[in-house]
């Protein structure tokens, strides 16, 4: 089992919606967020592709900052979430800069947060509180290991792409371009 994201790129209109729906399922502080809307326009005038996306921890299966967590605090679980142990993390943001994503933030309390995939939701067969809220439906979670599963069978018959593929995480966030 290998939990992912797909972000469908074609059907993102920029609501941040995810985003609202995050901080207030996660308690994120104000000015902070786990996950975010990226606008990039591709071409030249008067040939201009804008492209929306929603962005957040790319949930790795190499990920830097679990390797470089002095404390282990930084770990993953069952289905390849990513997540971070706050009892355990010392706030050193030695994570936040092994991100190739710049998807962690120094929460104020003194110890790194990120997306976790809603772990405490999807744990249970929930979708993540981003995922419920779109109202593009734009954003799927599911297995990628289940063939039969919605983001198994649109891998299969969609065009995709990963961010920052030269940093060689193996990433668990894909994009339908």
């Amino acid at each position: 089992m290998r939990n992912a994201m797909i972000i469908d790129t074609l059907k993102c209109v920029g609501c941040s919606d995810c985003v609202v729906a995050c901080q207030i399922e996660n308690k994120v502080p104000l000015g902070y967020c786990r996950d975010w809307i990226r606008e990039t326009v591709n071409g030249s005038y008067p040939d201009l592709q804008i492209e929306l996306r929603s962005e957040r921890c790319n949930h790795c299966d190499n990920a830097p900052c679990v390797r470089c967590c002095p404390t282990g605090a930084s770990h993953i679980v069952e289905g390849g979430t990513v997540l971070v142990n706050y009892d355990e993390c010392i706030g050193c943001a030695a994570c936040i800069e092994s991100c190739p994503y710049d998807a962690r933030f120094q929460h104020p309390e003194g110890y790194v947060d990120k997306c976790t995939f809603c772990h405490h939701r999807s744990s249970e067969g929930i979708l993540p509180a981003c995922v419920s809220v779109c109202p593009t439906s734009c954003l799927y979670f599911g297995d990628i290991d289940d063939e039969s599963s919605e983001v198994s069978k649109l891998l299969n018959k969609r065009k995709f792409k990963t961010l920052a593929p030269e940093a060689g995480t193996n990433p668990h966030v894909f994009y339908l371009i």
